[in-house]
Protein backbone atom coordinates (compact mmCIF):
# COMPACT_ATOMS: atom_id res chain seq x y z
CA UNK A 1 0.00 0.00 0.00
CA UNK A 2 2.67 2.44 0.81
CA UNK A 3 4.37 1.71 -2.43
CA UNK A 4 0.81 2.73 -4.38
CA UNK A 5 0.90 5.57 -2.34
CA UNK A 6 4.38 6.61 -3.41
CA UNK A 7 4.04 6.18 -6.69
CA UNK A 8 0.95 8.20 -6.91
CA UNK A 9 2.58 10.87 -5.43
CA UNK A 10 5.69 10.49 -7.39
CA UNK A 11 3.36 10.33 -10.72
CA UNK A 12 1.40 13.64 -9.56
CA UNK A 13 4.49 15.26 -8.71
CA UNK A 14 6.16 14.96 -12.47
CA UNK A 15 2.75 16.34 -13.39
CA UNK A 16 3.01 19.53 -11.54
CA UNK A 17 6.70 19.75 -12.39
CA UNK A 18 5.52 19.12 -16.32
CA UNK A 19 2.76 21.74 -15.89
CA UNK A 20 4.69 24.50 -14.04
CA UNK A 21 7.81 24.30 -16.62
CA UNK A 22 5.86 23.95 -19.86
CA UNK A 23 6.05 22.13 -22.93
CA UNK A 24 8.33 23.65 -25.24
CA UNK A 25 7.79 21.64 -28.34
CA UNK A 26 3.68 22.26 -27.45
CA UNK A 27 4.53 25.49 -27.62
CA UNK A 28 6.59 25.41 -31.09
CA UNK A 29 2.91 23.81 -32.07
CA UNK A 30 1.00 26.35 -31.15
CA UNK A 31 2.79 29.77 -31.83
CA UNK A 32 1.83 29.91 -35.59
CA UNK A 33 -0.31 33.07 -34.77
CA UNK A 34 2.47 34.33 -32.91
CA UNK A 35 4.77 34.18 -35.91
CA UNK A 36 3.36 37.49 -37.97
CA UNK A 37 4.47 39.85 -35.16
CA UNK A 38 7.25 38.09 -33.43
CA UNK A 39 8.79 35.65 -35.99
CA UNK A 40 8.47 32.21 -35.95
CA UNK A 41 11.63 31.99 -33.30
CA UNK A 42 10.64 34.89 -31.33
CA UNK A 43 13.11 37.30 -33.03
CA UNK A 44 10.64 40.11 -34.50
CA UNK A 45 11.88 41.65 -37.97
CA UNK A 46 9.34 44.60 -36.74
CA UNK A 47 11.24 46.97 -34.68
CA UNK A 48 7.80 47.89 -32.78
CA UNK A 49 7.38 43.95 -31.70
CA UNK A 50 9.01 42.72 -29.27
CA UNK A 51 12.04 39.95 -29.42
CA UNK A 52 10.48 37.41 -27.39
CA UNK A 53 13.22 34.42 -28.40
CA UNK A 54 15.55 34.35 -24.85
CA UNK A 55 13.45 36.18 -22.70
CA UNK A 56 12.75 34.66 -18.89
CA UNK A 57 10.36 32.40 -19.51
CA UNK A 58 8.71 33.49 -15.54
CA UNK A 59 8.05 36.98 -17.31
CA UNK A 60 6.79 36.09 -20.34
CA UNK A 61 4.40 33.66 -18.35
CA UNK A 62 3.28 36.94 -16.34
CA UNK A 63 2.90 39.25 -19.20
CA UNK A 64 0.43 36.51 -21.27
CA UNK A 65 -1.42 36.33 -18.04
CA UNK A 66 -1.67 39.88 -17.63
CA UNK A 67 -2.62 40.97 -21.15
CA UNK A 68 -5.38 37.88 -20.31
CA UNK A 69 -6.40 39.49 -17.41
CA UNK A 70 -6.74 42.72 -19.46
CA UNK A 71 -9.03 41.30 -22.06
CA UNK A 72 -10.99 40.11 -19.05
CA UNK A 73 -11.55 43.07 -17.09
CA UNK A 74 -11.82 45.73 -20.21
CA UNK A 75 -8.43 47.32 -19.58
CA UNK A 76 -8.89 47.98 -16.03
CA UNK A 77 -6.18 45.35 -14.87
CA UNK A 78 -3.48 43.71 -15.84
CA UNK A 79 -1.74 44.82 -19.10
CA UNK A 80 -3.77 46.34 -21.68
CA UNK A 81 -3.07 46.11 -25.35
CA UNK A 82 -5.79 45.96 -28.20
CA UNK A 83 -3.70 43.73 -30.07
CA UNK A 84 -2.34 41.10 -27.55
CA UNK A 85 -5.41 41.37 -25.16
CA UNK A 86 -7.37 39.34 -28.26
CA UNK A 87 -4.66 37.01 -28.91
CA UNK A 88 -4.13 36.17 -24.96
CA UNK A 89 -7.99 35.96 -24.21
CA UNK A 90 -8.08 32.29 -25.68
CA UNK A 91 -5.27 30.98 -24.16
CA UNK A 92 -5.15 28.43 -21.39
CA UNK A 93 -2.81 28.77 -18.71
CA UNK A 94 -0.91 25.58 -19.92
CA UNK A 95 -0.68 27.44 -23.31
CA UNK A 96 0.56 30.27 -21.89
CA UNK A 97 3.21 28.30 -19.75
CA UNK A 98 3.82 26.01 -23.16
CA UNK A 99 4.31 29.55 -25.13
CA UNK A 100 7.02 30.60 -22.78
CA UNK A 101 8.67 27.77 -22.29
CA UNK A 102 9.17 27.79 -26.32
CA UNK A 103 10.09 31.16 -26.97
CA UNK A 104 12.88 31.41 -23.81
CA UNK A 105 14.57 28.29 -25.21
CA UNK A 106 14.93 30.28 -28.38
CA UNK A 107 18.32 32.30 -29.16
CA UNK A 108 17.89 36.51 -29.31
CA UNK A 109 19.59 37.81 -32.19
CA UNK A 110 21.96 40.63 -31.67
CA UNK A 111 20.98 44.43 -32.07
CA UNK A 112 23.02 47.45 -32.12
CA UNK A 113 23.31 50.75 -30.78
CA UNK A 114 23.87 53.46 -32.66
CA UNK A 115 27.23 55.52 -32.27
CA UNK A 116 26.17 58.97 -31.21
CA UNK A 117 23.98 57.22 -28.22
CA UNK A 118 26.90 54.81 -26.82
CA UNK A 119 28.33 57.33 -24.45
CA UNK A 120 25.42 59.30 -23.29
CA UNK A 121 23.45 55.63 -23.30
CA UNK A 122 26.54 54.14 -21.31
CA UNK A 123 26.48 57.01 -18.77
CA UNK A 124 23.26 56.45 -17.95
CA UNK A 125 22.37 53.06 -17.72
CA UNK A 126 25.56 52.07 -15.52
CA UNK A 127 25.09 55.26 -13.49
CA UNK A 128 21.31 56.66 -13.76
CA UNK A 129 20.89 60.12 -12.73
CA UNK A 130 21.01 61.15 -8.85
CA UNK A 131 20.47 64.96 -9.38
CA UNK A 132 17.12 63.81 -10.81
CA UNK A 133 16.50 60.63 -9.47
CA UNK A 134 16.64 58.18 -12.49
CA UNK A 135 17.72 54.75 -10.82
CA UNK A 136 20.90 53.10 -12.92
CA UNK A 137 19.15 50.96 -15.16
CA UNK A 138 22.04 48.14 -14.18
CA UNK A 139 20.48 47.82 -10.85
CA UNK A 140 17.92 45.61 -12.12
CA UNK A 141 18.93 44.54 -15.70
CA UNK A 142 22.98 44.15 -15.08
CA UNK A 143 26.04 44.80 -16.60
CA UNK A 144 24.57 43.76 -19.94
CA UNK A 145 21.07 43.53 -20.20
CA UNK A 146 20.03 40.05 -19.25
CA UNK A 147 18.05 40.44 -15.99
CA UNK A 148 17.54 38.01 -14.00
CA UNK A 149 14.16 35.28 -13.81
CA UNK A 150 13.74 35.00 -9.99
CA UNK A 151 13.67 38.73 -9.64
CA UNK A 152 10.89 39.09 -12.55
CA UNK A 153 12.87 41.52 -14.38
CA UNK A 154 13.32 41.49 -17.61
CA UNK A 155 16.23 40.25 -20.71
CA UNK A 156 16.37 43.69 -22.81
CA UNK A 157 19.65 42.85 -23.91
CA UNK A 158 19.68 43.47 -28.35
CA UNK A 159 16.12 44.13 -27.96
CA UNK A 160 14.33 46.52 -30.50
CA UNK A 161 15.35 50.37 -29.59
CA UNK A 162 11.74 51.32 -31.05
CA UNK A 163 10.23 48.92 -28.95
CA UNK A 164 11.80 49.66 -25.82
CA UNK A 165 11.62 53.71 -26.50
CA UNK A 166 7.51 53.44 -26.69
CA UNK A 167 7.27 50.79 -23.10
CA UNK A 168 9.39 53.77 -21.55
CA UNK A 169 7.12 56.06 -22.89
CA UNK A 170 4.01 53.91 -21.56
CA UNK A 171 5.36 53.88 -18.22
CA UNK A 172 5.96 57.57 -18.39
CA UNK A 173 2.64 58.23 -19.50
CA UNK A 174 0.83 55.48 -17.24
CA UNK A 175 -0.43 53.77 -20.27
CA UNK A 176 1.75 50.70 -18.82
CA UNK A 177 2.10 50.23 -14.99
CA UNK A 178 2.66 46.66 -14.54
CA UNK A 179 6.27 46.58 -13.48
CA UNK A 180 7.07 45.22 -10.14
CA UNK A 181 5.91 47.94 -7.31
CA UNK A 182 5.06 50.49 -9.99
CA UNK A 183 9.32 51.19 -10.44
CA UNK A 184 9.35 51.49 -14.20
CA UNK A 185 6.81 54.21 -14.10
CA UNK A 186 8.21 55.76 -11.62
CA UNK A 187 11.79 56.00 -13.44
CA UNK A 188 10.34 56.64 -17.07
CA UNK A 189 8.30 59.49 -15.66
CA UNK A 190 11.88 61.48 -14.60
CA UNK A 191 13.67 60.81 -18.07
CA UNK A 192 12.95 63.14 -20.95
CA UNK A 193 12.59 62.28 -24.62
CA UNK A 194 16.14 62.50 -25.35
CA UNK A 195 16.99 60.01 -22.18
CA UNK A 196 14.45 57.88 -23.68
CA UNK A 197 16.26 57.79 -27.14
CA UNK A 198 19.75 56.84 -26.02
CA UNK A 199 18.99 54.70 -23.15
CA UNK A 200 17.05 52.40 -25.65
CA UNK A 201 19.71 52.76 -28.53
CA UNK A 202 22.40 51.70 -25.30
CA UNK A 203 19.93 48.40 -24.47
CA UNK A 204 19.46 47.48 -28.54
CA UNK A 205 23.39 46.73 -28.34
CA UNK A 206 23.97 45.20 -25.27
CA UNK A 207 25.06 41.16 -25.25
Amino acid sequence: MKNIVLLVCLFIGFNVSAVESGDAENGKAISGTCAACHGADGNSLIAINPKLAGQHKNYLVKQLQEFKLASQTGGKEGRNNAVMNGMAAALSEQDILDLSAYFSSQEATKGEASEDAVTQGNKLYVGGDLQRGITACIACHGPKGNGTSLSGFPDISGQHSEYIAAQLKAFRSGERANSLNGMMADIAKRMTDKDIEVISSYVAGLH
